[in-house]
């Protein structure tokens, strides 16, 4: 990464044991929009690693991420329509 480029966060994260849902805004020309980024935590050997496969066991959690996510992005888009 160069110098004067800065390493954007998400502005929301959900974790729901090992998955993850990280919340991404971008800026546009007709205000902002958001994108969710889903990830599995797993343990190899000692350090943690992150796959963005899910398997069986997962998904009822992925889904419950995703509709939590959904509802932290209605309430974004609702912050910026009362501030508007």
């Amino acid at each position: 990464m160069k110098n004067d480029q800065v390493k954007t966060k998400p502005v929301a994260k959900v974790r729901l044991g090992n998955i993850s849902a990280a919340i991404w805004q971008n800026d546009g020309e007709n205000g902002p929009w958001f994108n969710v980024t889903f990830a599995r935590t797993y343990k190899e050997g000692s350090e943690f690693r992150s796959a963005q496969s899910f398997g069986r066991s997962d998904l009822l959690a992925l889904a419950k991420a995703a509709d939590i996510a959904h509802t932290r992005i209605v309430e974004l888009e609702g912050r910026r329509h009362q501030a508007a």
